[in-house]
């Protein structure tokens, strides 16, 4: 018998991981027909269910990726298609391309890094929570000042490197994504910052909500945001630059928009999944690490475990 809560692959290695969000991040799935969703969505129930099937584990797996690309997880529901796992390679192909193209003017800084923030309150929202989910003014909060963030850091980096060389213009929008990441992250999850997150044991015991993990947790997904957005935002402006210096955009000045754009599609297929992979969904915390009040709990167990775990989140 197939466990489909669980991934295909071990999730105690980064190449396991790396699969698992490979496939998840895939955006041949968004070409998935309504009835082919459908039909993974029947097969998925049946097999849960334990009703018979002449499939191979193979096509189950198939059935059960393509059903998590398109369905909410807790909820059960189609999820919008620009906020789906599989559509985050495309669309932040096309977005971050735009911003790195047309950064010099103030107009379009504004427009693309207001663009940006919209697409991730989109993406946040459709991926909120089933069991407890983010309320409105928490996603607005979160959404109001990411943007203002992500524009006060651009506007005002763009001013502070006019006299600098170009390259230090091009380096802007990934320092406006990244100041974005470090406020829109930690704002949409600050009940967990405030409350915690649930630990459990090994064996899924529940022993109580840690701040301590919560912000340990949301750290590392600060990080593999930004991470993801790295490779493509630091590299291409050198790639542009040296263009740049050669007289390529003069000569063709159509150019830079659809180049950036391609080479974002490249990285960000290979970026995104590998960067989902760094930490561990389910993540450990040193029992010894933990507030007091969980730690006197556990001496209270006759076998304290050394590790205690919980889900990090995305």
């Amino acid at each position: 018998m197939i466990n489909l809560d669980q991934p295909r692959w071990d999730q105690n290695s980064y190449w396991g991981r790396a699969q698992h969000f490979f496939t998840t991040t895939n955006p041949l799935n968004l070409f998935a027909t309504p009835s082919q969703l459908q039909a993974a969505k029947e097969t998925i129930d049946k097999y849960k269910s334990g009703e018979k099937t002449d499939l191979t584990e193979d096509e189950i797996w198939r059935a059960k990726h393509l059903y998590d690309s398109a369905y909410h997880p807790d909820t059960g529901e189609l999820m919008f298609l620009p906020g789906r796992m599989a559509a985050q390679v495309p669309c932040n192909m096309l977005v971050t391309g735009c911003m790195m193209t047309f950064y010099k003017t103030t107009p379009a800084v504004v427009f693309w890094q207001w663009f940006n923030q919209s697409f991730n309150a989109v993406v946040n929202y459709t991926n909120r929570s089933g069991d407890s989910p983010i309320p409105m003014s928490t996603l607005g909060t979160s959404y109001a000042a990411a943007t203002g963030g992500a524009l006060g850091t651009a506007l005002g980096l763009n001013a502070m490197v006019k006299s600098l060389p170009p390259l230090a213009g091009r380096l802007v929008p990934f320092a406006a994504v990244a100041a974005a990441n470090c406020i829109n992250i930690p704002l949409m999850r600050r009940s967990e910052l405030q409350q915690g997150i649930m630990l459990t044991t090994e064996d899924g015991v529940k022993v109580g909500e840690s701040k301590i993990a919560a912000r340990e947790g949301i750290s590392q997904v600060v990080l593999s945001r930004i991470g993801m957005a790295s490779p493509g935002m630091i590299l291409i402006p050198l790639v542009m630059n040296k263009l740049e210096q050669k007289g390529t955009f003069k000569r063709m000045p159509w150019l830079g928009a659809p180049l950036q754009i391609g080479l974002l599609g490249v990285i960000l297929t290979f970026a995104t999944p590998m960067c989902c992979a760094i930490f561990k969904q389910q993540a450990s915390i040193s029992a010894s690490s933990v507030e007091p009040e969980i730690q006197e709990k556990l001496r209270s167990l006759s076998n304290p475990p050394a590790l205690l775990y919980y889900n990090k989140g995305l």
